[in-house]
């Protein structure tokens, strides 16, 4: 009910003090992969791998000649950094009306931390995508990483036609089954070099948990994000050894088997004297409820610093990040797609 003036006149109103996000949705594979960044330390981040076995083996008694021809067995998977950003526009206007004693939240504090969360946000969406998108600009995803070359033919700079043990195992499964599970488990692990994670959306998710049996059905806690505890509590569905975890930001009907180990956000340091000013932004805040942010802390994310308008009494600033998503095995990882029912 609302009242009428008789109490509206002499009754002040009372801002809660916090914002409660009602559009931001979960984001667990961008905020593990971005929590975990590793440092992109020149142009290009490149890895040696070794693509084919060497001069072949001999068996021999005696004086039998032995064999001396020389196999170059090696080449480097070469990633290029890509950059995104989020703006943080504020007039002065509202700055100077924000600026007074009966201020309940600080403006520009607000819009620095909810424009963070917005820049994770579309960031997390990237790293389930090829990499494609404007133009090729995005960030690479899970969509590159993990393939088989039908969709993205090279990567790291090189051709998965002529590498073949670039190419990812991807397998179409309308059903999903404990049997198709455990063979593309089988097809990409050998000994306890195994995956360590599976991704999947939820819908999906919801449809394993169908396939265990009562006393299957175990929820572990999980830790997505190294050294921080606010994921304490987030349970993932467990299948031979790994968690299998759900993101909203999943593309739907996909089941990912990854080896984290081969695979990591590289990102730069923005914090360099071409950018005077420029600092790190946390992205963890308790003045927002209602999102998955609170205790992920720092993303790897700059803020430029305010620029002043020319012709208008208004700031402007960008809030930047530069890496990208490399894997240096894809053999390692593997996905079921087109899941729709069991």
């Amino acid at each position: 009910m609302s009242f009428n003036n008789v109490v509206d006149t002499i009754t002040m109103e009372e801002i809660v003090p916090r914002v409660v996000d009602t559009i931001l949705r979960g984001n667990v594979f961008a905020t593990k992969m971005l929590s975990k960044t590793k440092k992109f330390d020149a142009a290009t981040q490149d890895f040696p791998i070794k693509f084919k076995v060497g001069t072949a083996i001999k068996s021999f008694i005696g004086f039998d000649t032995l064999p001396t021809d020389f196999t170059d067995t090696r080449v480097l998977l070469k990633y290029n950094p890509r950059f995104a950003t989020a703006n943080v526009a504020l007039a002065g206007t509202d700055l100077v009306a924000n600026n007074t004693v009966r201020k309940v939240l600080d403006l520009t504090k607000i819009e620095m931390i909810s424009r963070a969360q917005d820049l994770a946000d579309g960031i997390g969406s990237m790293l389930w995508g090829t990499g494609s998108g404007n133009n090729s600009k995005d960030f690479l995803g899970l969509g590159a990483c993990v393939d088989d070359g039908s969709t993205v033919a090279t990567i790291g700079g090189l051709s998965r036609s002529t590498y073949t043990t670039l190419c990812s195992t991807v397998t179409a499964s309308a059903t999903l089954s404990l049997a198709t599970m455990r063979t593309l488990f089988n097809t990409i692990a050998d000994a306890t070099v195994v995956p360590t994670r599976a991704y999947t959306d939820y819908p999906t998710w919801a449809l394993y948990e169908q396939l265990l049996q009562p006393q299957e059905k175990i929820f572990k806690e999980v830790n997505i994000v190294p050294n921080y505890k606010g994921y304490e509590g987030f349970s993932g569905l467990m299948f031979a050894g790994l968690e299998i975890v759900p993101d909203r930001k999943a593309t739907t009907g996909y089941l990912y088997f990854l080896n984290e180990n081969f695979l990591d956000f590289y990102g730069l340091d923005v914090e360099l004297d071409a950018f005077e000013g420029a600092k790190k932004v946390e992205v963890a805040s308790k003045l927002f409820t209602g999102n998955s942010y609170n205790e992920v802390s720092n993303l790897g994310f700059y803020w430029t610093g305010f620029i002043k308008s020319n012709n208008q009494f208004a700031f402007n600033s960008f809030i930047i990040l530069g890496g990208n998503l490399c894997t240096d095995n894809p053999r390692r990882h593997g996905v079921l797609t087109g899941i729709a029912g069991i």
